[in-house]
């Protein structure tokens, strides 16, 4: 029986063309979720078009399959999606503040446009156009901050060649500079809101988080810079909500039946757990730290979300909410007395 879906056949070739060590049954099976009898009929029918597929073999007797280059021929054309994924990453990171990943994104839409064909591109350029207006990303309204480009090329560089940088950085809460701080950059956190870095700390011999917007001198070094070992980025963002390393605790949070509907569409936490009750209502439990954050993301619900548990964040809420009151009321009082 051979495996027919042509578009997965037509990206496989691609995969096996631009992969310089090739893919194995289990990467095939991995990309496209099936069984390894199907991933063996998705390689034969690339055998079956392609006879110079090359087959290398690896120590303990595991193959892998690529096409040498060029074989793909026109399947490897950019498309009109393609062009309009680029141009949609390019707005998304350009508003998050990364402008150096949405600059490279351009430039790399531009080389795509390129390697059309001239006719082609006469007949793709309209199309393109109308589509990029109208796939357009709105700008989201609200604060954001702007990160010099300097820096993120720096800490972008330092990443990549997994070096030790010394900083100047000032501490956001305390306003105090620290002046060459070494560090272990690992990752950077971008988008809506602010903006870190997560690096290895050589004076608290541990990772922290540092704002980006506090960075006022990086200087790359020479030293090779290796993560902790055992350190999982994933595992680490997970003990959060939000970014603050905290204590972690049981959350759950009880939605009313009228915001049930729009709660559920939402992916509060990557441990998160919904619980549909008799009564319309959803019940979200996920293990995390962050309170403040959380009481922070409530608010938005407004009356609609109640904290179930921790009791801590059940007072940090009520708390918050008291403080609110004595800020308006004063604020009336002395409206008032005008």
């Amino acid at each position: 029986m051979r495996y027919g879906r042509l578009t997965d056949l037509v990206r496989l070739a691609l995969q096996m063309q631009g992969r310089a060590d090739g893919l194995s049954l289990d990467d095939i099976g991995e990309s496209y979720e099936v069984s390894r009898r199907t991933a063996e009929r998705m390689r034969d029918a690339i055998r079956d078009a392609f006879p110079q597929i090359e087959e290398i073999s690896e120590p303990g007797g595991r193959k892998r399959w690529r096409l040498p280059p060029g074989t793909a021929g026109r399947f490897a054309d950019p498309t009109l999606e393609d062009i309009a994924t680029l141009h949609r990453g390019a707005e998304l990171a350009r508003q998050s503040g990364d402008t150096v990943t949405a600059d490279n994104l351009d430039t790399l839409s531009d080389r795509l446009r390129a390697r059309l064909s001239g006719p082609k591109r006469t007949r793709l350029e309209p199309d393109i156009a109308a589509l990029l207006e109208a796939d357009g990303v709105a700008l989201r309204p609200g604060p954001r901050e702007r990160i010099p480009e300097e820096t993120l090329n720096d800490l972008r560089q330092a990443i990549l060649a997994g070096v030790w940088i010394k900083v100047d950085h000032r501490a956001r809460a305390s306003g105090l500079l620290s002046r060459n701080a070494r560090l272990g950059p690992l990752a950077m956190l971008l988008g809506e809101g602010r903006q870190y870095l997560i690096a290895y700390s050589d004076w608290a011999k541990d990772v922290r988080l540092f704002a980006l917007a506090g960075f006022e001198r990086i200087e790359l070094s020479n030293e090779g810079f290796e993560r902790p070992e055992g350190f999982d980025l994933q595992a680490w963002m997970q003990r959060s909500f939000g970014v603050w390393q905290e204590d972690i605790y049981d959350v759950v949070w009880r939605f009313t039946p009228a915001a049930a509907p729009d709660a559920r569409t939402y992916l509060f936490h990557a441990t998160q757990e919904m619980i549909d009750e008799p009564d319309g209502s959803l019940t979200v439990r996920f293990r995390a730290g962050g309170l403040r954050e959380m009481c922070w993301h409530l608010f938005r619900w407004g009356d609609q979300v109640q904290v179930l548990e921790p009791q801590t964040l059940r007072e940090l809420v009520a708390e918050q909410v008291e403080r609110f009151r004595e800020v308006y009321t004063e604020a009336d009082l002395v409206e008032a007395e005008k």
